[in-house]
Parts: structure tokens; sequence; C-alpha cells
């Protein structure tokens, strides 16, 4: 029993030994509150102070930070018992604005051998400049983006939508009552002479009701100034045209068509880059009255469809042909065609072809 007492105490000593024989990590401080941090002073950083307080040197072999936004740096020499080294956080408050708290996970060769350091903060926005608010200048016009985008319109009314403009002039800016537009668009400018470094709108009335084509269009629009220079501003409008349907009735529902496909995918697989492939897709009217195909879109040039019958009886049948091209084209590809009809439950629907283009012979020659 005393040979065992004498073992176990024997084995404590050893253990505490080489406990004090490593290095030991001591930082000053675990975390760090960098308060209110204005966006457009750029970073922001913080130094952690370790201190090495064992026996052996102490070699920091990684530091990780819990995001992007948060860089660190710190000692790469080996620190000796009984110095210093260094954890440097930097935080980019930039496109950042709120609140943020992160982590730095320090591993060392040391006792611990893992420790997690944390800062916080909270980021100030930079003040907006007309620069930032209307990014695209045309002349003295500020505006946000070159294209106006009306969103899912329906063929129900014309549809009125504002975007605003900016004079960044000294000068006041006078918008002609001259426009060149296709007819179903009108723009007005409000008001009509904008002030300098006055903001203002253009209203575009969209009139899907004057026969406009299905799907997504983008049309051209064109509005005159009295400045010196750039008078002439071409933006372009884009929507995404849909069918109205009044609300129906379930029984209104139950007579009404409907288009169903037999499949709405078709895999070419591996074709050449000089290919024209074609593939047909079976479509049949399920409902109970008279379905009309109003229209077929593909999402582009290369890919050609027409129905062989675009008004069907109550369970009559057709096929759509898709035909794809495969010049100039190389790699995966992924094709779409929008097909619209007058089924009140899915009126637009979309099929899909896709294929992988190889090079043509004569290029592998």
């Amino acid at each position: 029993m005393k040979n065992r007492l004498i073992l176990f105490f024997f084995v404590l000593t050893l253990q505490a030994w080489a406990q004090d024989q490593k290095p030991l990590v001591v930082f000053e401080e675990n975390a760090f509150d960098f308060g209110a941090v204005a966006e457009e002073d750029g970073p922001v950083s913080h130094e952690f102070v370790f201190k090495n307080t064992g026996a052996l040197p102490l070699v920091i072999s990684d530091v990780k930070a819990s995001c992007g936004c948060t860089t660190p740096s710190w000692t790469r020499e080996p620190v000796q018992p009984g110095d210093s080294g260094r954890v440097i956080a930097e935080y980019d408050p930039r496109n950042r604005p709120g609140s943020f708290s992160k982590t730095i996970s320090v591993t060392t060769n040391a006792e611990p051998a893992l420790t997690v350091l944390h800062i916080k903060g909270s980021v100030e926005p930079k003040p907006k400049t007309p620069e930032d608010d209307y990014p695209t200048q045309m002349g003295s016009l500020r505006t946000v983006y070159r294209s106006f985008n009306m969103g899912k319109i329906t063929t129900k009314e014309p549809v009125t939508k504002s975007f605003a403009v900016y004079n960044d002039s000294d000068s006041s800016i006078i918008f002609s009552s001259r426009t060149v537009a296709p007819g179903h668009i009108q723009i007005e400018a409000v008001p009509q002479e904008l002030l300098p470094q006055q903001k203002g709108t253009l209203k575009i009335t969209y009139d899907a009701t004057a026969g406009k084509n299905l799907g997504f269009s983008s049309d051209h629009i064109t509005l005159f100034t009295n400045e010196a220079e750039d008078s002439v501003k071409a933006f372009s409008v884009m929507a995404t045209v849909e069918e109205y349907f009044a609300p129906m009735t379930q029984d209104e529902l139950n007579r009404a068509p409907r288009l169903t496909f037999d499949s709405k995918k078709h895999d070419f697989g591996n074709i050449r880059e000089d290919a024209i492939v074609k593939t047909d897709f079976i479509f049949t009217n399920t409902g109970k009255s008279l379905l009309h195909i109003r229209e077929t879109k593909a999402n582009c040039g290369c890919t050609v469809s027409k129905p062989a019958k675009d008004t069907l009886e109550p369970g009559e049948s057709s096929k759509l042909t898709v035909t794809f091209n495969t010049k100039g084209r190389q790699g995966k590809q992924q094709k779409t065609v929008t097909v619209f009809s007058n089924d009140p439950t899915a009126p637009t629907q979309q099929i899909n072809i896709t294929a992988v283009v190889n090079a043509s012979e004569s290029e592998e020659r």
C-alpha cells in the first residue's frame, strides 16, 4: 500500500512537471467593443496582446475569423517564455451597416490549445450622395438604371409606375414634350422643369391592352431635354405581360380549357456544334371548352417553336416542334420555350430542352 501511494504521488508530480514545461498562453483580454464605427472611415482594428507564461516557446499555428469581413494577423515567430505576442483583428465596415459580433479562433501549441476572441460594435452608415442613389448619369440627369422595369403586368388595364430622376447640375433641366416610344408606352416628366439638385420622376404608362405580345419584352424610348450636351436620353422599358382572367366561380373553372403536356422536358444528350436537332412536345386540351394557344416564345434565337394547331377542342391533342440550332454554342445548354394559352389555371407554362454541345469535327481536326 505504501509503494502504491508513493507511485501515485510520483505520477501527480510528473504530470505537474510536464504541464510546467508547456507554453501557457494568457491574453490580457478576450473581448473588445469597437463601439460606434463610421462606415466612411474604413476598416478598424484592435490588438489582442497575450503573454507566454509557460516554460517553452509558444507558436500560433492558425487564426480563423468567423466571417470574411474580419481579417486577422498575428505574431508569426515563436514567442519565448515570458515574452508577449499579438493577434490583430481588423473589421471592414464597408456596406455593413448595423450591429456586428464576430469571433476569432486562435490555435496554438500552448495550454489552452484554442482561445476564442470576440469583437463587436455598430456600424453607422455613411451619408448617401446623389451618385450613390442615382448611379447612372446621362448628361446632367441621373437615374438608378438606364432601363425601367415595369415588372409583371396583365392585359386588364394600363399600368403606371414612377421612376426617380435627379438633376445633378447648377442649371434647370426642361423635358421636351416630344418623346419617341411605341404606341403602348406613354412618358410624363414630373415636374417638366427639374430645378438644380432637385429630385423628380418619370411616369411611365404601359398599356398591355393595346395588343402587346405576351411574355417578356423590352422597348426603346427616347426623351429630349434643353441641355446643351447630351440632350437626347435613350432608355429601355421592360415588362412581362400576362393575360388577365376575371375572377371565376368553381363551376366556370370546371368548364374552362386546360393545357396539359405529356412531358415538359427533353434532353438531346451529346451533340455536335454544327447540328440542328428537333423534338416534339405533345399537348392536350384536358378541359371542357376550346383551348387557344396565344403565343410561344423561346428564351433565345437558337430555339424555334411552332404549334401544329393553336385551337383545340376538348380532348384534342397536338404537338409543338422545338428546333435547336447549336451553331456557335459549346458546353452544357439549357433553353426554355414559354407557352401562353387561355387556360385560366395555368396561362403561362414552360417547356425545357437541354444538351451538351461538343466541338464540331472541323474544330477537332
